[in-house]
């Protein structure tokens, strides 16, 4: 799918601008095209990165130009986008959701790679379904935390960095934030700072980075000609595992799980495992895994599909794809709901998954019903109270299986306009789980 192009304004870094400019877009193209049945529930924005800078209200209006039907926002380490992307998927009806993304430590897999390459004990981990920006005061801290924890890992790399490309410098604070909205920066940002800086002081940077990278010139002179192959290479010689400024992470460098757990469910959302392939030792073990995971509180299990597939290698792309349908089938056993997407943080990544392919039929519904099963309980708990955590839930829907089918069912029968709107926030409390659909799918 060809990308379009979202207005510059959308993508600005004041929110003011930005909410003018969305309503300015809507009052230009009142009619949208008609919504596919399709999903990406994983798409970074800029308060992480995203290539194309998009902010969460540049998501939105992407997934509405592109027939997108439901799109989850998820950064690394902040929620600063939530009330807006989710403000914004209403007023341009996507169903939205929004989510957190981080690194924990998981001890009972300390001597185990499992989804951050070359890391044993690291996980990447995720929360879904949160509902508001801001954090209840018990879990503010640690969200703090998090944030507290990147600023310290980027100075701190920065300061390697610095040591082996000199002359070429970079000051983190006057360099790096200023590419963010929100003063949260990740490594591509890094790497973008250093490779400005290095055009800015050499005439012929190729022959810098050539030396410094150790390529051959010629091979560094085409590397030149793509520039998110260049940043690639230079976050791969620099920054991650065998790079020069690389340091190894521990037990004390990421919170544990049941830290961010607390975050999370302190927020009224759902922790989520997040799988890569199948191919490490700890994802091996999945079957010991994903039900340690769910005794600590996951209740969603987050998937990249198109690198599970999309694979040129035929004998690879059928290991990958039995993997695939075989970690599906144990979340399904755990009565995980599957949420589904590209990420879009990194140049070339799709705008959504391909849902028609062959590959996906014979995942492709459970796909969907994990996206509108986290935006059902997502408009349950933002307009009635009434989410996957509630009081509720837990009293009207006693079993994960059972809260599973409900918010499911929410989700396909509540359009993100305000008359379905109205009706989540006409629910009584004392409804049971039956009457509330009744009332939802009336006229």
């Amino acid at each position: 799918m060809t990308k379009p192009i979202v207005p510059i304004a959308l993508n600005d870094f004041d929110p003011v601008v930005r909410h003018q400019a969305l309503a300015a877009q809507l009052r230009q193209h009142p009619s949208r095209p008609a919504p596919r049945e399709v999903a990406n529930m994983h798409c970074h924005s800029f308060f992480s990165y995203n290539p194309d800078n998009l902010s969460p209200t540049g998501l939105a209006w992407l997934a509405r130009q592109t027939g997108i039907k439901l799109m989850g926002l998820v950064d690394f380490d902040v929620l600063d986008g939530v009330d807006e992307f989710l403000d914004a998927c209403q007023a341009v009806g996507v169903r939205g959701a929004a989510g957190i993304e981080t690194r924990v430590f998981l001890p009972e897999f300390a001597d185990k790679e499992i989804n951050s390459p070359g890391e044993p004990g690291v996980l990447y981990h995720m929360g879904t379904g949160f509902v508001s920006s801001e954090a209840p005061p018990a879990a503010a801290p640690i969200l703090a935390e998090l944030r507290a924890r990147a600023v310290k890992r980027n100075h701190e790399l920065v300061a390697r960095v610095n040591a082996y490309l000199a002359p070429v410098t970079v000051d983190c604070d006057a360099d790096v934030l200023p590419l963010t909205p929100a003063g949260n920066a990740t490594e591509r940002h890094i790497v973008a700072a250093y490779i400005a800086a290095a055009d800015r002081q050499f005439a012929d940077p190729s022959a810098f980075w050539a030396e410094r990278l150790d390529v051959p010139r010629a091979q560094m002179d085409e590397i030149m000609q793509e520039p998110a192959a260049l940043a690639n290479l230079v976050r791969k010689k620099l920054m991650k595992r065998g790079g020069v400024a690389y340091v190894q992470p521990g037990p004390d460098t990421f919170p544990p799980v049941e830290t961010f757990h607390q975050l999370i469910t302190g927020c009224s959302a759902l922790p989520c495992a997040a799988w890569l392939d199948g191919f490490s030792a700890g994802e091996q073990a999945m079957d010991r895994l994903l039900p340690l995971l769910v005794d600590k509180g996951a209740r969603a299990f987050n998937i990249i599909p198109d690198r599970n597939w999309n694979v040129a290698d035929p004998t690879l792309k059928e290991r990958k794809l039995a993997n695939l349908y075989a970690v599906v089938e144990l979340a399904q056993d755990l009565a995980l709901p599957i949420l589904v997407g590209t990420e879009m943080n990194s140049p070339g990544l799709k705008i959504v998954d391909d849902f028609d392919a062959p590959e996906l039929a014979p995942v492709r519904d459970v796909f969907l019903d994990g996206a509108y099963f986290i935006y059902g309980h997502t408009v349950m708990a933002r307009h009635a109270g009434l989410g996957y955590a509630s009081a509720w839930a837990q009293a009207a829907l006693p079993t994960r299986r059972e809260r599973n089918h409900f918010y499911t069912t929410v989700g396909r029968q509540v359009p993100p306009t305000s008359a379905g709107i109205a009706k989540v926030r006409a629910l009584a409390p004392a409804m049971d789980a039956a009457d509330a659909l009744q009332a939802l799918a009336a006229p």
